[in-house]
This record gives structure tokens, sequence and C-alpha cells, in this order.
């Protein structure tokens, strides 16, 4: 019966214009796409703000794009299910001629395929920077949009500069994630490696699973040990849209107060919501998350 639906929905969607195709690189390798699509749908929030970038606007997304900066975008565009559970009947409805998953949404791109031609879009946390520049050349590439792609990637590079320079021998750091009483760290290599790598901070514990998703568990004992000059934290509870101030409480320890991060006030309380949640591989996001970290380091 579901697949009836779908299919007499899919019959009665608005008709997509017919396209040459191209071949991008993707999440998966190379596909072959049509050529700037009209109906795009977009389940995921940071390809959606490289697309707004880019000055593209989707004919479907998620329900909810949560992020300020996304909020008002694409008011006309159907919604078309969570970021988590895409709805294939809305997606249908939509007529797309293509989809676009990624990360958190990637694990549907086999469903949705069977609405429209869908691709991987992907970026790894790990490369975020690099694959970044990756994707927002490829969807350049699909739409004509070059041009766009070399001003915002240049915009993009002056702002890693600046938080090298700002980061230049500032010693070393750590990044924490807190969810609730738990605490995770992560190393070089990881989801979160990336910010070892555009500020030029030396990790304060070299031996950190890299492919651990959720981080290695730790306790105010390893930070004390680890003794970073700088805890880069970021709040779960602050992601998901909990009130308060979770990470803020569990680190007013006094060992964590013995450190150097906490006795020289180094402790960056990250944008929860641009580095944990479904956006940070966007543009937008990046260039915020990359002012955040230059004021902390110049201050």
């Amino acid at each position: 019966m579901r697949g009836f639906v779908l299919a007499l929905l899919m019959s009665t969607a608005p008709v997509a214009a017919m396209a040459a195709d191209i071949t991008i690189q993707t999440a998966q390798g190379e596909a072959t796409v049509p050529q700037a699509p009209e109906r795009i749908a977009v389940l995921d929030l940071g390809a959606i703000d490289t697309l707004k970038a880019l000055g593209i606007t989707p004919a479907a997304v998620p329900d909810d794009l949560y992020l300020d900066y996304l909020k008002d975008f694409a008011p006309e565009a159907a919604r078309v299910g969570t970021v988590l559970e895409p709805n294939l009947e809305a997606l249908a409805g939509a007529g797309p001629d293509l989809i676009v998953v990624a990360n958190r949404t990637a694990p549907a791109r086999q469903t949705v395929s069977q609405v429209a031609p869908a691709i991987d879009m992907t970026v790894d946390g790990g490369k975020l920077v690099e694959q970044l520049k990756e994707r927002l050349n490829a969807y350049a590439q699909l739409y004509g949009k070059e041009a766009e792609a070399e001003t915002l990637i240049a915009a993009l590079d002056e702002k890693l500069a600046a938080v090298a320079e700002a980061g230049r021998d500032k010693g070393t750091a750590l990044v924490v994630l807190t969810n609730g009483p738990k605490m995770s760290a992560y190393g070089p290599g990881s989801r979160f490696g990336w910010l070892y790598d555009v500020t030029g901070l030396p990790p304060a514990v070299e031996k950190l699973d890299p492919t651990a998703g959720h981080g290695d568990a730790i306790s105010h004992e390893f930070i004390a040990q680890a003794n970073p000059d700088w805890l880069l934290v970021l709040d779960r509870d602050a992601a998901i849209g909990k009130e308060g101030d979770a990470a803020k409480r569990l680190l007013d320890n006094k060992l964590v107060h013995a450190t150097k991060a906490w006795r020289n006030q180094q402790v960056v309380y990250l944008n929860a919501a641009n580095w944990y949640t479904l956006s940070n591989s966007g543009p937008t996001a990046l260039k915020e998350n990359l002012k955040q970290l230059s004021d902390a380091f110049s201050q």
C-alpha cells in the first residue's frame, strides 16, 4: 500500500524540467546528476547553508531549520519531514529532480532515492575545512556558480589565516564535549579534530581515539592531568535546546580550577548550535565559528 501511495504521489507531483546531466564529486565518489536541477530537495542543514551562500533556494527542506541564519530561508519550500526521518509522501509531493542528503541524513539516501536521484554530500568532521570546500565546489559546478564559490572560499581562507595567526604560540588545547553529567574528549583526526588543525594548537593529550564518534570518556581528573592551556568546550545540552549552563556547572570543579586554562580564563564555550548540531559543514557556520576562535585568542 505504501508503495502504491508513493507511486501515486510521484505521478501527480510537479514535473521538473528536463536538464542535461553533469558529473560531480560526492561523498560516495563521482555521481552523474541533472545539471542545474530546477527543484532540489536538501535534507541537511550544512548543505542548505552552502546552497544559500551560492544564491540557490531549495524546493524542499526539513520541517525545522533550527538556526537563526536559516530560519527565514526558503519560506515557500515544501517541508518534508525531520533531518532524521524524511517524509516520503511530502518529498514526493514536492517533485524534486535531485535530493541531497549528508551526515545525519545520509542513511536515508537509499530510501529517498525512491522519489528522485539522491546524492550523499557528507562532510567528514576530521577533514571539515577541506571537504566543505570540495562540496562547495561541487554545488558550484552543478549550478554554474564557480565565481561565487571562489569568492566564498577566499573569504573562508582569510578567516582561517586569522585564526592560525591568533592561535600562534598560544599553548595546548583540549576539546571537550559535555553531555549532562558526562564528558568526552576529542583529539586530532576525530569529528572535532579539525579544531587543532585550524588553530595550530597542539593537543594537550596525544592518545585519544580518532575513530570514537562520541569521543573518549573523561573525568575531571583527566582534565587536571592534561592541564591544557585552552579548554574548548561543546555543550550538547545547549545544542539540543535545553536551557541552562550545564557545561559551565560541570566544569566548575576544583580539579579543573587548577588547570592553566581555568586560571588564565582560557575556557571557551563554543557556539553549540553551530559546532555540534547539524550545520557545522556550512560556510556561514564555519565563518562564525572561526570568528569566535579568533576573538577568544585575541583577548
